[in-house]
């Protein structure tokens, strides 16, 4: 005897769902497996082009900033920026002004971030004109052993400024997660949309 209709579609329907749930599971994974960066950069910023005093100053900001997290110092890490800085994350948190980066990050490194530390690949660096240089980098938080930086999830930008003072201060942070799955779908979809640097 055969089972009731409705039975009978409930069951195509559990199958036709567990179906598609394993094709785009083994879709996702192939994409996210097939996916790679070649542009992963420097692990030292000096050796970024162009090499000069000023980029060792402004490199030396970003190690500073680098161990400041790595000893979860809220107040070292806010000073290395300028005092109406701004500071987005890559979940879209934006702080504003060296006050509220230092006291967010107080309570990240208490939390959220603690006992962690800063991984950077530098991509590259420029100034503009004596006293603005843009650095753009590969980076991650970590625990442990520090990641490859093929594995580095966020794209980072820091724009610098030289202050009156003669030092060098971060006056703007952007953070972006790397979606790899997306990126490899638009340059499967549209070719053209990879960077020269990963063609």
């Amino acid at each position: 005897m055969s089972a009731p209709p409705r039975r009978r579609i409930k069951r195509a329907l559990a199958v036709t769902a567990l179906t598609t749930g394993l094709a785009a599971t083994g879709g996702y994974l192939w994409l996210s497996g097939t996916t790679d960066v070649r542009n992963t950069g420097v692990a030292d910023c000096a050796a970024v082009t162009p090499a000069g005093p000023e980029q060792q100053q402004v490199c030396g900001v970003l190690e500073q900033l680098t161990g400041a997290w790595a000893r979860g110092d809220a107040d070292a890490y806010g000073a290395l920026f300028t005092e109406d800085a701004t500071y987005t994350t890559y979940v879209g948190t934006y702080y504003q002004g060296r006050r509220d980066i230092t006291e967010g990050h107080r309570a990240l490194f208490r939390g959220f971030v603690k006992g962690t530390k800063l991984a950077d690949s530098y991509l590259g660096v420029r100034f503009y004109g004596p006293g603005t240089a843009v650095v753009t980098s590969r980076g991650d938080t970590y625990e442990g052993k520090a990641p490859k930086p093929d594995e580095l999830s966020k794209t980072q930008t820091y724009t610098l400024v030289r202050q009156g003072d003669g030092a060098w201060r971060i006056a703007a942070f952007h953070n972006t997660k790397r979606r790899s799955v997306m990126e490899r779908i638009s340059f499967l979809f549209d070719p053209a949309t990879k960077p020269a640097a990963e063609k």
